[in-house]
């Protein structure tokens, strides 16, 4: 009986391992030096290319093989050393990695690519390493390398290979990789059918069957484990040489150099959707909220007395609390993700500039949620392209200044509280304050003979439609981007800060949440309506004093916190909230850290801190100015969440419209 697999429902397996051979060729491309021929780096290149090559010759998306044979020939001649390795020839790779980067996607998406970029790229390549036998799997043609590793006479190798069950689902073929090897040498296999069920029992996805193989020729370890290195940590394998003649070279070296392969229990790991995951986060956040309310019930009906209930409670509190930071810690991935685009970035702009640019990185295993990571890629993006534009000098004028030829932009990660923050700095000219603050009036962003500090005219780089930039290029000038940046980064809770010194440099320092799914809060009570603040922004609380109090402009309040005036927000006015406070309960005053400042919300009460689950308003509702959300409270009531920042940008603007009026 023929059984017929629709191999299409592996296709978005075969999609997200190839994206990662992506970015795996492309960083270790941006590794090489011209000049060194480093083995391992282009072996790493090698073996990505070859398990994209193998995957889709399997799927059927033969353009993608053919196009990634090309690139293991030119690879191969590189690891002999036949082609000397140069800037041209690794930016020809770069394309061809960008080649197969929208073929990749253009097949994901079912659309058309350029099929002429393609083809240039294509017989680039064909140029460096014309190969006659384009159908020839690279396996049969034996490198120098390999030759120079192999015996004199013909090796003899016993071959166990017994796939787990679940190889079908990673989109491997075992008769692919057994056809490969049968290109080696002289060829004899026998299969194990001990694993075999009853017909009854047999799953057509699953593989039951291995093999035992034998193969015969002058042959290398290295080139067996290269057929089976797409399906490492998918199967068991055993490779024995039979009859070895070895040099005295190769007897000096221990066993265990001749090759490196994953044990069965390294790297083992499971592919989830993020929509399971989501769905799993919300069902725990439904779970925290039950617990809460059970504590409030059992606190209103007294039964706090019975010893053993409450030991029980207290069990349940501790488990629902582990259970959710080990739901919420499988959202949370390294922020190097997100720096893997950088290098390639840096690489491009640098030659198309004529500058000398190094980028280092610190803190890559910092993590963050999946949502806020996907969402700060751009951002952080920009900020390195301004950098290299506007920041980093020319060589020529470096030397001229007493620096040295090539720049630095450094790129940092670390936790701090309850924030991930982001620092990006560059040794470069800095920001001109004295021609930002002229740009800023010419275009009546600020106006003319007003006091501020230095800190305050260079965060004006972030106002909408300023550039100090004299020519307008692809990179910036447009005076579009800043503000964006900006903005963004607000959406996610965030912050954004500029230091900046002429001639040495600038830092810009972003301020991140950890996640966007739970909250420590604090609960407040403004008249009788609750509110959630967010705990890790606040400063102090103080007894609201009146006397510390100054208006301005008859509409804006400011509180004097010790060496400095921070506007005060009153929620009773901005949503209309009758206060309730006497005497006995004189109000209360919330001071927040708004980046390098600070703002005071005024509040009825202060209840207690709690962890909170947020619900998105714009899903449920609709969107709110000055409300990032909202949650369920143990009594069952609902109590919205405070967007601090919104809040203070809202008071702002509220602040310039009074001061102009």
């Amino acid at each position: 009986m023929e059984i017929d697999i629709n191999l299409s429902q592996f296709h978005d397996i075969f999609f997200e391992e190839s994206f990662e051979g992506i970015e795996i060729m492309e960083s270790q491309l941006l590794n090489l030096s011209p000049g060194t021929a480093d083995k391992e780096i282009i072996n790493t290149i090698f073996r990505a290319a070859h398990s994209i090559k193998g995957s889709a010759g399997t799927f059927g998306f033969s353009e993608i093989s053919d196009f990634t044979h090309k690139m293991e020939t030119v690879l191969d001649k590189m690891r002999n050393d036949v082609l000397e390795i140069n800037q041209q020839l690794i930016s020809l790779l770069l394309s061809a990695v960008d080649s197969l980067n929208n073929m990749l996607i253009s097949h994901r998406e079912a659309k058309p690519y350029d099929a002429t970029l393609i083809e240039n790229v294509s017989a680039q390549l064909e140029k460096l390493a014309p190969h006659p036998g384009a159908d020839t799997p690279p396996a049969k043609q034996e490198s120098s390398q390999d030759s120079k590793q192999a015996a004199t006479t013909e090796q003899r190798w016993r071959i166990g290979f017994f796939p787990y069950e679940k190889l079908f689902y990673s989109g491997n073929d075992p008769l692919r990789l057994i056809r490969e090897l049968q290109t080696l040498g002289e060829f004899a296999i026998k299969a194990e059918v001990d694993n075999l069920p009853d017909f009854d029992d047999l799953d057509v996805h699953n593989c039951y069957l291995g093999w035992r193989m034998q193969i015969q020729g002058q042959i290398t370890r290295e080139q067996i484990e290269e057929v089976f290195a797409w399906v490492e940590g998918d199967c068991k394998l055993e490779i024995t040489r039979e009859i070895e003649r070895r040099s005295p070279e190769d007897r000096r070296k221990s066993p265990g150099q001749s090759g490196r392969r994953k044990t069965d229990t390294e790297h083992r790991s499971i592919r989830v959707s993020t929509e399971k995951i989501d769905n799993l986060l919300n069902l725990v956040g439904e779970l925290v909220i039950t617990q809460s309310i059970l504590n409030r019930v059992c606190n209103d009906l007294g039964m706090d007395s019975s010893d053993k209930f409450l030991a029980c409670l207290e069990q349940l509190e501790r488990n629902t609390r582990e259970l959710q930071e080990q739901t919420m810690s499988i959202r949370m991935l390294p922020v190097d993700k997100t720096f893997q685009r950088i290098p390639r970035i840096v690489h491009d702009l640098s030659i198309a500039q004529g500058k000398q640019v190094n980028v280092e990185f610190s803190g890559e295993t910092t993590e963050l949620d999946k949502t806020v990571l996907e969402k700060i890629g751009d951002p952080l993006v920009h900020l390195v392209r301004n950098a290299l534009d506007h920041g980093i000098e020319t060589p020529d004028i470096r030397v001229s200044k007493g620096k040295p030829e090539q720049g630095t932009i450094k790129i940092n990660a670390s936790h701090e509280g309850g924030h991930v923050i982001l620092r990006i700095s560059d040794d470069g000219n800095g920001i001109n304050s004295d021609k930002l603050l002229a740009t800023a009036i010419e275009k009546s962003l600020v106006a003319e003979g007003v006091e501020l500090s230095e800190s305050q005219i260079q965060n004006m780089i972030f106002l909408p439609g300023l550039s100090t930039s004299n020519e307008v290029s692809d990179i910036s000038g447009r005076g579009v981007g800043m503000d964006v940046v900006k903005r963004n980064i607000s959406d996610l809770g965030g912050t954004v800060d500029v230091w900046s010194e002429q001639g040495v440099g600038s830092t810009f320092t972003i301020r991140l949440p950890l996640t966007l799914a739970i909250l420590d809060g604090q609960v407040v009570r403004v008249g009788r309506q609750i509110f959630i603040m967010p705990l890790h922004s606040i400063k102090e609380t103080l007894i609201f004093n009146q006397s510390d109090t100054n208006t301005v402009a008859a509409k804006v309040e400011l509180y004097k916190y010790r060496d400095e005036y921070v506007p005060l927000i009153r929620l009773t006015e901005l949503f209309n909230i009758e206060p309730e406070t006497s005497a006995d309960h004189p109000e209360l005053i919330v001071v927040f850290d708004i980046g390098d400042k600070h703002i005071g919300i005024v509040v009825d009460d202060v209840i207690g801190q709690q962890q909170v689950v947020i619900k998105s308003l714009e899903n449920n509702y609709k969107s709110v100015p000055g409300l990032t959300g909202a949650t369920v409270l143990g009594d069952g009531s609902v109590a919205l969440i405070l967007d601090v920042l919104g809040l203070a940008t809202q008071h702002k603007e509220t602040g310039n419209r009074a001061t102009t009026a």
